[in-house]
């Protein structure tokens, strides 16, 4: 198990796969999640929603996200919220890293 409670960079605790999405949970429990996503270049999550607000941080690379049918390109060191149940989708136009942090209370 990893000890979390002494400074980490958090982008090198996911890594790239070939024509995959690999995640990775740092925080799971009822309160919320955090939890880091690398996306292979072409890799994408299919529209659907979520019944919590998502903030999104872009680690590395660049992200196309659709949110309620409006896409956006979000780069490296910038965010975006996913709106709880509006539909979002994400789509790796090169290699991304980011960390989505969903509070559920």
């Amino acid at each position: 198990m990893d000890d979390f409670s002494v400074p980490f960079s958090i982008k090198n605790l996911v890594n790239y796969a070939a024509q995959a999405i690999v995640s990775r949970a740092i925080i799971k429990n009822p309160a919320g999640n955090v939890t880091l996503f690398a996306f292979d270049k072409g890799e994408e999550l299919s529209e659907h929603s979520a019944p919590f607000d998502a903030f999104v941080q872009i680690l590395d690379g660049e992200a196309e996200i659709t949110i309620g049918g409006v896409k956006h390109t979000v780069s490296k060191s910038q965010s975006v919220i996913m709106p709880a149940n509006v539909p979002h989708a994400l789509k790796a136009v090169h290699q991304f890293k980011m960390m989505l942090t969903m509070i559920k209370s």
